[in-house]
């Protein structure tokens, strides 16, 4: 597989929970990743905080559209975007039009994660069928680029039907782009068929380079464009070297650094760092969260040494 040219591009991803989260700690956040370098800032999706997400990402959460707006407004020149919106959650028609107007809002432009989302009890308190997640996902995502291409738009599927309904304004990007994250087969068939990027979280190399080939013959068979690669790297690091086969983004400066390299070298056009560690007893504070990424980007510009 021949890999793309390009510098990479690096986003944060903001976190929108948890206790000491408010209005101006994610206005902060934000403003630390503009004044960082960082090109785009994506924020996390949970509607109903069931049991289960509360154990992971615990209320309060700030719903990231509503965010997303916040943010427009106060810290100029940073893309926003989400990773992932839970598709099936919101009719497509609300998701295509939340997604169109912060395109239209923000001058730096919106990206759209899409995916399907992990918790069952959550889908069960929305009244959606967990079960059917992954049709409903590809169905929205089609009924969503109709609405951006067309208006007014009509569509007729299982789960949506509607008829001659406008959405206006439409995106500002000629193409607003649709990052599909998941790590599974499904996922990557989707970002082929349905998505600019593929977007997974915490992959190892291995993976990549055994996913890519199969996303590329999926987006070839679908007679699309091969989709980016934009994976989202959980960023851990540690005074000593991790193993091998851990997730990229796990292990000392050295190993993050030749990460970046890989991901580089199998054509990555953009790499979101997310510094929470997944339980809420290890999260670092503010400050140790712009250190880490301070340091990253260092390492990412070639600013510092790490040998």
């Amino acid at each position: 597989m021949i890999a793309k040219t390009g510098v990479m591009r690096y986003g944060v991803n903001l976190l929108n929970f948890g206790s000491g989260t408010t209005p101006d700690s994610l206005v902060r956040q934000a403003a630390d990743a503009r004044e960082l370098g960082f090109a785009f800032a994506m924020i996390s999706d949970h509607i109903a905080v069931t049991p289960d997400v509360h154990e992971v990402y615990p209320a309060p959460f700030y719903d990231q559209f509503v965010l997303a707006a916040h943010l427009a407004g106060r810290v100029p020149g940073l893309r926003l975007g989400t990773t992932i919106t839970v598709i099936p959650y919101r009719h497509p028609l609300q998701t295509a039009r939340l997604a169109a107007n912060l395109d239209r809002l923000n001058a730096a432009g919106f990206i759209l994660g899409a995916g399907v989302g992990w918790s069952a009890a959550e889908y069960a308190a929305l009244g959606v069928p967990f079960g059917e997640r992954g049709a409903m996902t590809d169905e929205y995502l089609t009924a969503i680029r109709a609405a951006w291409r067309e208006d007014p738009t009509s569509f007729h599927g299982t789960y949506v039907s509607y008829e001659g309904v406008r959405t206006a304004p439409a995106p500002a990007s000629r193409r607003l782009p649709v990052w599909v994250g998941g790590n599974s087969r499904a996922a990557q068939r989707r970002a082929a068929r349905l998505g600019e990027a593929w977007h997974p979280f915490m992959p190892t190399a291995a993976a990549l380079q055994e996913a890519l080939p199969f996303v590329a013959a999926e987006a070839k068979a679908a007679g699309r464009p091969v989709p980016d690669l934009a994976p989202r790297l959980q960023i851990r690091l540690g005074a000593r070297p991790d193993t091998p086969d851990r997730p990229l983004g796990h292990g000392s400066v050295d190993q993050v650094a030749d990460d970046l390299a890989t991901l580089a070298g199998l054509g990555a056009t953009d790499v979101l760092l997310d510094t929470y560690p997944g339980t809420p007893g290890e999260r670092a504070g503010a400050a140790d969260d712009r250190r880490v990424l301070e340091l990253v980007m260092s390492v990412a510009q070639g600013t510092i040494g790490t040998r």
